[in-house]
């Protein structure tokens, strides 16, 4: 055990491992962080604290992850290059460390230009930091925890003990490329890799093979992404705006006829698309778990926690593995 977190001892078992995501709020009310960390706990093995996502200033992942983990749900703290330098970095690290955080998901961060999208004001104007980038910050907690070194050389008394984990989106253009930079982050010492959502199976297939040939399925444990859809609406625009998301024609069409099929009632059409948006959620679970080298799935139900436990055992994932205390 590198960590001895929850995460790392369900992937050593063998059995698919299952993360979620909770997302903090634009706000100082912790209340929101503890609401959904009871929804989430007991159907996930760990939940990714969201760090800043799209660039909007929330609570952050170190503090909302802390308030899950004393709700009893395990974090999985993102942690940005986008907003740190590297001394920044590594204090925070110490302190989640401190705080009994045990899994880290080192990513670049959105740009700061998102936060302005939709109805928000945002930070469009804020510096970028990038004093490294994410495969330098797996690098970095790997010397951390196994050297007792800091980037810069100097000795820690105490290392930390994180779990770290990466990012892959096997849909990202070049697409060629995608699995060489997953190389690196693996080379750099990513135990775990959590893929950018996938609709379009048969794209996913085609990565993992390059991915199984360059050998990297054995060296770390790859979830593959799952965004739970809820509208026809969303994943047109998933499609269109979301880097490295495809979402196939049919199933947008699929959702389309569910909506149609309920007529000028809004409040069907809703629930018919939330209830088919499940059902195909539970598809690409089943589907993504049969692809020789996954290890797991990173469920992400947008501000829907709700739906995980219908989910979870619709797909046959329900209950999680669970370990006694040694």
């Amino acid at each position: 055990m590198k960590s001895g977190s929850n995460l790392e001892k369900v992937i050593a078992s063998g059995k698919p491992a299952v993360t979620a995501e909770l997302g903090p709020p634009m706000s100082a009310d912790p209340h929101e962080v503890i609401k959904k960390a009871n929804l989430l706990k007991g159907y996930c093995d760990a939940a990714n604290i969201t760090d800043c996502q799209t660039a909007v200033v929330r609570i952050s992942s170190i503090a909302a992850a802390y308030l899950a983990l004393k709700e009893g749900l395990e974090p999985v703290m993102q942690m940005t290059c986008r907003d740190r330098n590297r001394i920044a970095m590594q204090a925070d690290l110490l302190g989640a460390a401190a705080l009994g955080i045990k899994n880290c998901l080192c990513i670049a961060g959105d740009h700061q230009s998102f936060s302005s999208a939709g109805k928000l004001k945002g930070h469009p104007g804020a510096k970028n930091v990038y004093d490294v980038d994410s495969i330098q910050l797996v690098g970095i907690l790997k010397k951390m925890r196994d050297e007792s070194l800091q980037e810069g050389g100097d000795k820690l008394e105490v290392p930390p003990e994180f779990f770290i984990g990466a990012a892959f989106t096997p849909g990202g253009e070049p697409m060629d490329y995608r699995p060489h930079r997953l190389k690196k982050k693996v080379d750099a010492g990513a135990d775990f890799i959590q893929t950018q959502g996938i609709y379009d199976i048969e794209m996913f297939k085609s990565q993992m093979e390059i991915v199984r040939k360059l050998g990297l399925h054995e060296r770390t444990a790859i979830l593959g992404g799952i965004i739970v859809p809820r509208t026809a609406m969303m994943l047109r625009y998933m499609d269109a705006s979301v880097a490295g998301v495809s979402v196939p024609k049919a199933l947008i069409e699929r959702m389309t006829k569910v909506k149609d099929a309920a007529g000028d009632d809004k409040k069907k059409a809703k629930a018919a698309q939330e209830a088919e948006g499940i059902k195909i959620a539970v598809e690409l679970i089943q589907q993504v778990l049969e692809i020789p080298g996954v290890r797991g799935v990173h469920i992400q139900a947008i501000e829907w926690e709700s739906a995980m436990p219908e989910i979870l055992k619709a797909a046959g994932l329900y209950p999680r593995p669970t370990f006694p205390d040694a």
